[in-house]
């Protein structure tokens, strides 16, 4: 059985990993025969946000904590990952990414990847793993990859798609329910809520980011 490590960021869209992308992923690897290895960071998320409202609040939550309620308990540090052990990394989107995994959202044109994350993404890299990567969650590869030129879709966002670009990634455009393979990277992008609008329309393409993600691995 092959297993897919999966790395979350918080629980909700605002703040961490968006649940109808994550639960996606879980499903087709299921669907598909492979095991899910979720992973989280031990840290602080960069803010909570109230979703019922769209209001931050004065909450202090742990990333890997809350990650956990998505994977319903069965979550990992990242510390504790052994790359040789997997087969290949999906990152969902959400806000997680640009606010718990990197500081793109509260840095922008300066952002950076948090050192365990960018870590763990050029582990993968470097065995010639497979990684895959939904909606906003691209910038990630981008930034920790950047002397690879990688080839990513992220939607249409112009500003984003500008930024990208600025740090050596190519930008693809593809619809919502398309998927961008960097073969020469072993990456696969795919939209998501960066397009939407609904969650059968996000399904489509995170279904064939699945299935491009198993059929890159080895074996």
């Amino acid at each position: 059985m092959k297993k897919v490590g999966v790395l979350l960021s918080g629980c909700g869209n605002l703040d961490g990993s968006e649940i109808h992308e994550s639960v996606l992923t879980l499903l087709y690897l299921n669907q598909a025969g492979a095991e899910a290895v979720c992973m989280a960071p031990e840290t602080l998320q960069r803010e909570t946000i109230n979703h019922a409202k769209g209001e931050i609040t004065q909450e202090r939550r742990q990333v890997l904590a809350e990650a956990g309620r998505i994977a319903r308990g069965k979550i990992q540090p990242i510390a504790d990952i052994k790359v040789d052990e997997l087969d290949a990394l999906i990152i969902p989107g959400g806000a997680g990414p640009v606010k718990n995994l990197s500081n793109y959202a509260a840095k922008g044109e300066a952002w950076e990847v948090h050192e365990e994350v960018a870590q763990l993404i050029r582990s993968f890299h470097t065995a010639k793993k497979p990684i895959g990567a939904i909606c906003i969650a691209p910038v990630i590869l981008a930034k920790a990859l950047s002397e690879q030129n990688p080839r990513i879709t992220i939607g249409d966002d112009i500003s984003t798609i500008a930024r990208l670009t600025a740090c050596g990634a190519t930008h693809e455009a593809h619809p919502v329910d398309g998927i961008c393979i960097d073969t020469a990277n072993m990456l696969v992008t795919t939209p998501a809520y960066m397009l939407g609008p609904d969650i059968k329309d996000i399904a489509l393409g995170i279904e064939k980011l699945v299935g491009a993600v198993l059929k890159l691995t080895r074996g």
